[in-house]
């Protein structure tokens, strides 16, 4: 099967279920941001040398693989495709809470930057809130469930959080924002 197709070359591109769109819709900027995002959880993953986290953050791909399905569907109601569920957003929060007891409290805004991987981690998460964005400016009837727009805001927390914990399980201090400066 060849990679290309030429069916693209008018500036349209088809959705799943067949409806061709605008290669500007709003839908392909949502799950291209979302693609996105999944190329840098890639990277955070191929660096981060902790097992668990590099699982964490498979699993957390194949969900945006979820996601992005279903902002490419423009006939989701004739799928069985999986959807993402309660119990996906309460596995992000358990993760959150687990890294978050291993931290100091956070008494000021942080500063990204200190190792590559906890940067990688702050760009993903400001990948992610971009793609947040990019769901709500999809029309009502095609944006994804609402169970995945809220994994979306969930996952931006998880990416600011496990920054902090890169920073250390790598021994770095935290750069904070001095307002005076």
């Amino acid at each position: 099967m060849k990679i290309y197709t030429k069916t693209g070359d008018n500036g349209t591109t088809s959705l799943i279920g067949g409806t061709r769109v605008a290669k500007n819709d709003c839908r392909l900027e949502c799950y291209g941001t979302i693609d996105e995002l999944n190329a840098y959880l890639g990277l955070i993953r191929d660096n981060y040398p902790n097992q668990d986290i590099q699982n964490q953050l498979l699993t957390i791909q194949q969900k945006l693989f979820v996601i992005g399905a279903e902002i490419a569907n423009d006939k989701p109601q004739k799928t069985s495709n999986p959807s993402i569920s309660e119990t996906d957003i309460q596995e992000l929060e358990e993760k959150i809470d687990v890294f978050s007891e291993e931290l100091p409290q956070q008494k000021a805004f942080i500063i990204p930057g200190g190792h590559t991987i906890s940067s990688y981690c702050q760009i993903a998460r400001t990948v992610c809130r971009r793609a947040e964005r990019a769901i709500y400016n999809i029309s009502e009837e095609k944006r994804p469930t609402m169970l995945s727009t809220i994994y979306i805001n969930r996952l931006s927390d998880y990416l600011f959080v496990l920054a902090r914990k890169a920073l250390k399980d790598f021994n770095k201090s935290e750069i904070t924002w001095i307002p005076s400066l």
